[in-house]
């Protein structure tokens, strides 16, 4: 997936920092993120949903708020209320590039923010929170010990995750005053509530009093075991695919129809999980699908091997080679199956990088219907002209380029 990296003003002219997901091919919506309280736009969980989504067609935009990651300012001159100027700003900016945003995302005090943004914003049909708070002032427990300082003072360092930061006193007093109770009551957009019971940072709690508070339509799904930041590469897949699944139904992801003769198009495929070998394979908006290895390989058997997915594309081609064929001609044929076996095993393949084993795919097919003894004959002779099975009888050239890493 190519990715931009840019900045764009925020509230108050300082730079932000960040970057831009876009989808191989048309931009068919786009997504606004925002980062959990002060953590950047990087962070584990925003990569991998921002990669789920621009392989589906939606370009999404992640960036730091003001004094945080790469952005300049000073984080101590901020409070809530700017990160959501910040938030405005950003969608300025995608309106003026001519891909204004329809969808909002937020992770823990961002998901606040866009509650808090979506009104103010027009077009924008989705809202998705992970960890949100209900009340912003929920923040201020991360430094509760604090607190007396920061009245006494006007403003004091804290630690937050192994980092210092400086908290000042109109940050709390901005996130006290920061009720969503009516911003969220008017949304103008469906909205989807996500939340680990388990999240020891922002309570679940908050997830029912956001979600008893919004208008229909709504939505709420559990992340189960998933850690406040999401850090588990699972959980982030998980979050990912059910947000992907759930858009899908409010914001239109209808790709141009292509012109007469153009390939299908570009198959993605992505390591999902770097420790193993699962995959995640997209193709186009509205197709996605895992490959993976056994465990007794080193895999988690989530998916397909590609040996097996190379099995499968020959045999769903072959039925529908023979049910278009029984159709053309009006022949009874009420049902077909196929079954596919094949001599190689991927995995060992790939350790012994063998080339002197001739590829044997052996497919079966039960035909049913009241067929006579010709048309079985000529379905199975037709079987052989599907193009998958030409294509692997055929010499294939793959030609491979190396691209430099984002």
């Amino acid at each position: 997936m190519p990715t931009e990296r840019i900045t764009f003003p925020g509230h108050n002219a300082n730079q932000l920092a960040a970057r831009l997901d876009l989808p191989n091919g048309p931009v068919l919506a786009t997504a606004l993120f925002a980062h959990c309280f002060t953590c950047s736009k990087d962070i584990p969980a925003a990569r991998r949903i921002a990669a789920r989504l621009s392989s589906m067609g939606i370009a999404v935009l992640r960036f730091d708020f003001t004094g945080l990651g790469h952005s300049e300012g000073e984080f101590a001159n901020t409070s809530f209320s700017t990160n959501v100027q910040d938030l405005i700003a950003a969608t300025s900016y995608l309106a003026d590039r001519g891909m204004a945003p329809s969808i909002l995302i937020g992770h823990s005090l961002g998901g606040a923010a866009v509650l808090k943004t979506a009104g103010q914003v027009a077009g924008i049909k989705a809202v998705v929170t992970l960890g949100a708070p209900f009340d912003p002032e929920h923040v201020t427990h991360n430094f509760a010990e604090a607190l007396e300082d920061i009245r006494r003072d006007g403003r004091a360092e804290v630690n937050l995750g192994g980092r210092p930061f400086t908290i000042s006193q109109e940050f709390v007093e901005d996130v006290s005053r920061a009720a969503l109770t009516e911003a969220i009551a008017g949304l103008n957009a469906a909205l989807l509530v996500m939340h680990a019971p388990l999240d020891n940072i922002v309570g679940v709690e908050n997830a029912s009093q956001i979600f008893l508070a919004a208008k229909h339509p709504k939505s709420f799904v559990t992340l189960d075991s998933a850690d406040h930041l999401i850090s588990r590469g699972e959980d982030a897949e998980y979050a990912a695919d059910v947000m992907a699944a759930w858009l899908s139904r409010y914001v239109d992801l209808s790709p141009p129809a292509p012109p007469p003769g153009a390939p299908e198009g570009v198959l993605r495929v992505r390591e999902a999980d770097p420790k193993g070998f699962l995959q995640d394979v997209q193709s186009g908006p509205d197709h996605h699908i895992y490959a993976d290895e056994p465990v007794a390989y080193g895999g988690t058997n989530k998916g397909l091997t590609p040996y097996g997915l190379v099995s499968a594309g020959l045999g769903a081609c072959t039925s529908m080679t023979i049910r278009m064929y029984a159709r053309r001609k009006g022949w009874p044929l009420t049902g077909v199956s196929v079954d596919i076996s094949h001599n190689k095993v991927h995995a060992q393949d790939s350790e012994t990088a063998t080339r002197d084993r001739i590829d044997r795919f052996h497919r079966s097919i039960r035909l049913e219907g009241p067929l006579d003894e010709s048309q079985r004959a000529k379905l199975l002779e037709i079987a052989d002209k599907c193009p998958v099975h030409r294509t692997l009888e055929n010499a294939s050239e793959v030609v491979t380029t190396l691209e430099d890493a984002d």
